[in-house]
Order: C-alpha cells, then sequence, then structure tokens
C-alpha cells in the first residue's frame, strides 16, 4: 500500500489541474486504502482497444495526464516511422471528451504532427474514414463504447483505418513507457497550432463523402413498402448520420426518441448506454407502444454498433446480434441470388463467439466464411488482405455477435450508419412480404435449424478482480471439466497457443456432445469475463433448455472465482 501512498503523493505534488488536485487531496484527506489502490495500483494499460478507464485522478483513470502520456508515446512512435505523419481525431458525448481531444491535437502539434479535427461528435465509423481519406497515418477516437458515464476512453487507428494490430499496440505501449507523465510530455497551446496550421478541422466533404460512401453499399429491395421507425442514439453521436443516411434511402417517417435525441454523457436514462440491454431501449420501446412503427433502432453512444426491436405477438422482442448478423447474411445472398450474382468466390467475415448458423447459410448459398478473433479490427484485417491482393469486392459482409456488422469496404470498422441503413432496406423487402423482421429470423430458423447463443458477463473490478479473472482463466487450463450440462466435453481449444492460424489470444472454448459449446475470454476493454454458450436443435425449446442447462453450469463454476 505504501507504493501506492507515494504515487498519490508524487501526484499531488506534479498535477496542476485544479480539479484533479482537488479530487488527489480529497482521496489522500479521506485516507481510503481501496480508493487509492484502485487509482493507482496499475497505468491504464495500452491496448489494442487503446485505452479505456473510469475518468478521474491516477495512474488508473483516464485524464489530462494519462492521455497526453499515450499521445506522447503515439507520436513517438509515428515519427519513428512516418516522415511527414498526420492523424485524424474524433471524440463521442462523453463527458472530458472535447478536453482530451484538444490536449491530444496539442500533444501531437508540439511533436510535429499534423493534426485533423472533427468538429463536432461524429460517429467512430466516420473517424476510420476519415484517416483514409485525409491520407492520415493514423487516427484517435475519444470514446468508450457502451460503457457506463464515468468512462472514457482513447482508440488508436492506423494508416488503414483499423483499429491497431496487437504488434503495433506493443510499439506504441514499449514507446508510451518512456515518457513521464509530468515532464516528458510536450504539448503547444491548441489556438497557436491551429494559427500555425499544425491543427485543422475536418470540413464536412469528408462526413459528405463517409455518407456518399455508405450509401453506395446500400442494397435496395425494389420495395414500394413504406416504412415507419422509431429511432434513439441513446445520447450518443449517431443522430446527425443515421437521419440523413434513413433520408438517403427514402425513410423519412422516423420518430427520435425525445429523451435520448441529444448528446448528453450522463446517459441520464440508462445505467448502461448499450442497446444489446433492453433497459437501454425501454424509453424506446415506449414511444413504439405509441408510434407503433415498423421496427426501433438503437445506436450506440460512438455509433459503430445498433440494437433493433419489433413487435411481435404482442410485445416488442430484442433481436440479438447474432440474429440480426444471421438475417442481413442472408438478405445479402438472397438478393444477390435474385439478381442472377454467385457468391462462390464472396467471402464472410466473423467471430469465433459469433453464431455457427452463419455455416448453415454458406452451404446454402456457397460463399467461404472466415473466423477470426473478436474485435472488428480483425475482419478489418481480412479487408486489408482482399484490398492488398486487389479482390476487395470479394468482401461481402462482416459481423461480431456484440452487434456491429459492415457489408462495405469503405472504413475498416463496424458501422451503425451502413447497418441501420441496411436494416431498413431488408425490413422493407420483408414488409412487401407480409413479414416483420422476428417472422423472418422465424422462417430462418425453420429452415436451417434452432440455433441459441447467449452471452454471460461476469464482473471482477479492481485488483482483486484483475487477480481473480487471472485465476479462472488458469483453473479453466489446469483443471478443465470433462463434463458440462452432464454432457461430455469432446475437445478443448485453448487460442493462447495461436489456433487455426490465429494470433494467440487469451480465450479457451469447449465442444460440447450434441453440437453445443461454450467460449471463455477476459474482456479487453472493461474487467469482466465474458462466457458465450452456444447450443443447437430441431425445435427451439430443444436449443432454449440445452442454453440455460449450459449457463447455470457457467455461473456455478465463474461464481467460485469472484
Amino acid at each position: 500500500m505504501l507504493d501506492y501512498r507515494n504515487k498519490l503523493d508524487l501526484w499531488i505534488d506534479c498535477v496542476e489541474d485544479e480539479s484533479l488536485a482537488a479530487e488527489l487531496c480529497s482521496m489522500r484527506d479521506a485516507g481510503d486504502d481501496s480508493v487509492i489502490a484502485d487509482a493507482f495500483f496499475k497505468d491504464l494499460e495500452f491496448g489494442t482497444a487503446g485505452l479505456r478507464g473510469v475518468i478521474g485522478a491516477g495512474t488508473n483513470r483516464m485524464n489530462v495526464y494519462t492521455v497526453g502520456r499515450a499521445t506522447q508515446g503515439l507520436a513517438d512512435y509515428l515519427n519513428s516511422r512516418f516522415e511527414r505523419p498526420s492523424v485524424a481525431i474524433a471524440r463521442d458525448s462523453r463527458h472530458m471528451g472535447e478536453v482530451f481531444v484538444r490536449h491530444a491535437a496539442s500533444v501531437l502539434a508540439a511533436n510535429g504532427v499534423s493534426v485533423h479535427v472533427y468538429p463536432r461528435i461524429e460517429p467512430t465509423p466516420a473517424l476510420s474514414f476519415a484517416v483514409r481519406d485525409l491520407g492520415c497515418a493514423g487516427g484517435i477516437c475519444m470514446t468508450a463504447s457502451h460503457n457506463p458515464a464515468a468512462y472514457n476512453g482513447y482508440k488508436v487507428y492506423g494508416a488503414d483505418g483499423c483499429q491497431i494490430t496487437s504488434e503495433d499496440a506493443s510499439d506504441i505501449s514499449a514507446a508510451i513507457a518512456k515518457v513521464d507523465p509530468f515532464s516528458g510530455v510536450k504539448a503547444v497551446p491548441f489556438e497557436e497550432a491551429e494559427r500555425a496550421g499544425l491543427i485543422r478541422w475536418i470540413d464536412e466533404g469528408t462526413l459528405d463523402r463517409y455518407i456518399d460512401a455508405v450509401a453506395a453499399v446500400g442494397v435496395d429491395p425494389g420495395a414500394d413498402a413504406d416504412l415507419k421507425v422509431v429511432y434513439t442514439p441513446l445520447c450518443g453521436c449517431g443522430r446527425e448520420c443515421v437521419e440523413r443516411i434513413l433520408a438517403r434511402i427514402g425513410v423519412t417517417d422516423v420518430a427520435v426518441v425525445r429523451e435520448q435525441g441529444e448528446p448528453n454523457g450522463d446517459f441520464p436514462t440508462c445505467e448502461y448506454p448499450n442497446p444489446e440491454e433492453r433497459a437501454a431501449l425501454q424509453k424506446g420501446i415506449d414511444l413504439c407502444e405509441e408510434v407503433r412503427p415498423d421496427l426501433l433502432l438503437a445506436t450506440d453512444p460512438d455509433a459503430d454498433r445498433v440494437g433493433v426491436a419489433v413487435k411481435d405477438d404482442g410485445r416488442y422482442i430484442l433481436l440479438s446480434g447474432n440474429e440480426m448478423g444471421v438475417l442481413l447474411l442472408d438478405y445479402l445472398a438472397r438478393r444477390a441470388i435474385e439478381e442472377g450474382r454467385t457468391l462462390d468466390r464472396r467471402i464472410v467475415a466473423t467471430t469465433i463467439v459469433s453464431s455457427t448458423m452463419v455455416d448453415a447459410l454458406a452451404d446454402k448459398y456457397g460463399f467461404a466464411v472466415r473466423r477470426v478473433l473478436t474485435g472488428f479490427k480483425y475482419i478489418g484485417g481480412i479487408i486489408g488482405e482482399l484490398e492488398s491482393c486487389g479482390e476487395e469486392e470479394r468482401f461481402l459482409f462482416g459481423f461480431e455477435e456484440s452487434y456491429g456488422y459492415l457489408n462495405g469496404t469503405y472504413v475498416r470498422d463496424k458501422d451503425a450508419v451502413d447497418a441501420s441503413m441496411l436494416i431498413c432496406q431488408m425490413a422493407r423487402y420483408y414488409k412487401a412480404r407480409g413479414l416483420n423482421l422476428a417472422q423472418a429470423m422465424r422462417t430462418l430458423y425453420e429452415e436451417h435449424g434452432f440455433y441459441r447463443n447467449k452471452t454471460l458477463s461476469f464482473s471482477f473490478p479492481g485488483a482483486a478482480g484483475a487477480a481473480g479473472m487471472a485465476d479462472l482463466m488458469a483453473g479453466l487450463r489446469a483443471d478443465p471439466p470433462v463434463l458440462l450440462a452432464n454432457r461430455p466435453v469432446t475437445r478443448l481449444v485453448d487460442y493462447r497457443l495461436g489456433e487455426g492460424g490465429l494470433p494467440p489470444a487469451n480465450v479457451v472454448e469447449f465442444s460440447v456432445e450434441g453440437d453445443h459449446k461454450v467460449v471463455f475470454r477476459p474482456s479487453g476493454t472493461e474487467p469482466k469475463v465474458k462466457a458465450y454458450v452456444f447450443a443447437s436443435g430441431s425445435d427451439a425449446e430443444a436449443a432454449d433448455r440445452v442454453v440455460s442447462e449450459l449457463e447455470d453450469e457457467v455461473r456455478h463454476f465463474v461464481e467460485g472465482f469472484c
């Protein structure tokens, strides 16, 4: 504990920011060792998702000093690899986003790195697009995606518009480790750098070209069915671009959820602004009960993921990320076949924790499936490989079970603007045929079998939690279960060993007799372990029963480590 207190004293001596200084003094005066330890027990880790953490004072927090240190390390990395590097920067609606953007820009400019800054909040995929559109060496997006309001984050992109690779993250992290957060960070006043031309505002042309690129990959159903939509940006940054693209495809009957329509980093209507959670969509569902739309769209705060609810059998249900991924994939393939195009050379990219129903669609339509690790950067990597061979047109679709989708190659990240467009086009297609999206999903289950998936999330907060996560994963490897839900485990895959040519990852997968499986993976952005449960059956009841049995077993096992 002495080391943590020494770090606290050092920060009190060095910090010039008044609000952080007050927080540090309050922390010292309160004398709560657990609070001090959580703020200082480690440096906020820089990984392939960059930085993400609670906003506040300390080495394990998001603040101008941790952001400045990370940016100095990034500038050193870029200057060692590019002659005259430039960086694009964006932010969403989270607290301190604008402060962090301006500070990062000031540090980059002081290090001779040209900076392009979006003048207002914009979707994360618009940042990926800007990196490529402006020919930048990299990009930064200040966002914590769907985390609670206390969080912010710092996502780094490469010159390809894709989140940085593990190798690049390791090199940048090494550069950051050499930087003292108080004496080692160069900075120039933002306005001074702007006058010198080192910081420029991204003009409207870039955003217009992004919207054009999204529209270009739309799949018009050729149907006359009108569509009525309720939309919520969940107090984030999606509204501008989503409304623009829906108007572009003729979806103009859009009711925006009033309580969630404007940017608000407090996210006052929901603790977790995550479109996977029904609680986050409840305000939208309430409005749906009034206006009776065809569907509800909900984009997360940085507008790279989208959730959907539709009314089915008298109540609004949420389609899961796997269900929407399968629906969109089938729709894209179906439309291609209807237009006389073959799919035998096309490629679909998805993750090792996404639905195995994709393989059934591949058997039907003839496309190839490539499974990658969790993280859309790996799907972006597939697009990059195709592009390097002059074959990017082979990319058909990419999706993650966590509500991320993309069917174009104009960005290297999941895109809720693109997905919102495609979902509405697909909904019009099925509406013209007398089906809503829930009914369309049922027809796919009836054709291909019932595939069920459930994601379980277990929290491991603080320093003790980090140790608990490590013990859990070590236990799964050292003493793996031989039975799960009274069914034999037929195979164990340890992705730490680089299974199937994939990069090593801290993921363990258990195949269970009967074409079921369970995958364990620590989150890369939150103090959580996720368990992904997969089951299939000839009918919904059988598949649901297996999911429930596997869930009970997983919960019992993991709770011993929490």
